[in-house]
């Protein structure tokens, strides 16, 4: 399931999780709300204090003042005058006079004078009794009460709202030099050290600054050991060519005699193989390149393949399998050469026992609709031996790598042609995957016209 499609809680869950942004957001709201609960749990112990000491006696002596404006027995005329002039509510009742100045709040008055009410052993503070035996109780409107703590309720939160927002607009400015260094390193690690990552405020760098001017310096000492040993690479297979080439052709000279031929061509056969590793250390060399040059041009995959199979040492088995319409891609011809020889190659090296020879099938990859790209080409080869262990499969085309290096030495290889491959997919703007088939090792190749 996508991001998008995710339920909103586990989107929030997951931000939590794995955004350092949200997180700091939550850790400035936990302690913002841990802020104002203890101050607000100090000031109401500080003022249930003054009022005890300082504010119970003026409320006192004011009740007494309002009840004996009320008079004995209670004049309902001077109680509605009062309830008009104060915010606050009357409840006369005795055996006279049973008045209630808000009636409908009933409810509300109750509730309120509850969670209110006085503790202890102490006469309650609004209440008072005459001397022809009514009880008056006041307290306030709580209609008043109620409205304007409602309006300012909201207006808080309103403000509380627009603070984290606030809060996270700057937290995400803080951090958004993390995004620049994420897309750096993910970069660097693919071999692309032209654009370094951007360091905001050059003249004053904070700590995320310095961290990323740190990965430049890392970056460049990297581009430096990776050019120095491709310079190196270079140097050694072109100062190779010549020596090889006339060791060849002195050992071509040699007669055929009996004596002679076994060794002759054993010698041929190494000399061959010395060849070819030094076309494709050059060739890696070329297409590793951030310059690597293609000469693309319509190619008959069909033709190809069957070109590349024909010209394989012992005229192989190989099953062979077409799209129908197979378009002619703009391709770059020798490095698709290269590619399936040494697909084909890896193939039939692994297929020595396997109970069916390898295969290859060239398929039309589609594409979404509307993306505007033109449809690709899959190349796909398999084959039928042991394949190789899980654990293993994302380091077959590292350069040099060799799942078991006796092995591939007793039957050649240097752990250079699936390496080759992908560099040859990935310089026509396709994917190169590689998966274990049960039996065999099934390799994938993408390819894209433009």
């Amino acid at each position: 399931m996508s991001a998008a499609h995710r339920p909103w809680h586990r989107r929030a869950r997951h931000a939590l999780a794995h955004s350092l942004r949200v997180r700091l957001v939550a850790l400035f709201l936990l302690l913002a709300l841990a802020m104002a609960a203890t101050f607000l749990f100090g000031m109401q112990k500080a003022f249930s204090i003054g009022w005890r000491n300082a504010a119970r006696p003026l409320v006192v002596d004011y009740v007494d003042r309002l009840a004996a404006d009320i008079g004995s027995p209670p004049s309902i005329e001077r109680a509605q005058a009062l309830v008009q002039r104060l915010p606050v509510a009357v409840r006369i009742s005795g055996p006279l006079v049973n008045w209630r100045s808000h009636p409908a709040n009933l409810d509300q008055e109750r509730r309120w004078n509850e969670e209110n009410r006085w503790k202890g052993d102490e006469p309650r503070l609004l209440e008072r009794s005459t001397a022809d035996g009514h009880r008056i109780h006041f307290s306030l409107n709580v209609q008043l009460w109620q409205d304007r703590p409602r309006v300012i309720g909201w207006a808080t939160l309103a403000v509380l709202l627009l603070l984290t927002g606030l809060a996270y607009l700057r937290v995400r400015r803080l951090l958004r030099p993390l995004d620049d260094i994420r897309a750096g390193a993910l970069r660097f690690g693919t071999g692309d050290f032209a654009q370094p990552i951007p360091v905001r405020h050059p003249a004053r760098p904070d700590e995320l600054g310095e961290l990323a001017a740190t990965i430049n310096t890392m970056g460049g000492d990297i581009r430096q050991m990776l050019d120095a040993k491709r310079a190196l690479l270079l140097a050694i297979s072109h100062e190779l060519r010549s020596p090889l080439t006339r060791a060849r052709l002195n050992t071509e000279l040699l007669p055929e005699t009996p004596d002679v031929l076994p060794g002759r061509d054993a010698l041929l056969r190494d000399l061959g193989l010395m060849r070819d590793l030094i076309t494709d250390l050059l060739e890696s060399e070329r297409l590793a390149s951030p310059h690597a040059a293609l000469h693309r041009e319509p190619v008959d995959l069909a033709v190809l393949v069957g070109e590349v199979v024909a010209s394989l040492d012992g005229a192989p088995a190989v099953q062979q399998t077409f799209a129908a319409s197979l378009p002619a891609p703009m391709l770059d011809r020798t490095r698709i050469r290269l590619l399936l020889r040494n697909l084909l190659d890896n193939a039939l090296r692994h297929s020595v026992d396997a109970p069916k020879p390898p295969e290859i099938a060239v398929q039309i990859e589609p594409t979404e609709p509307g993306s505007g790209k033109a449809p690709g080409i899959r190349i796909t080869v398999r084959d039928h031996g042991p394949g190789v262990p899980e654990d293993q499969l994302p380091h077959l085309a590292q350069p040099f790598y060799r799942p078991d290096a006796a092995r591939e030495r007793a039957i050649g290889g240097v752990g250079l042609g699936l390496y080759l491959c992908r560099l040859v997919a990935q310089a026509h703007g396709g994917t190169f995957t590689l998966r274990n088939a049960h039996p065999g090792l099934e390799v994938s190749v993408t390819l894209h016209s433009r």
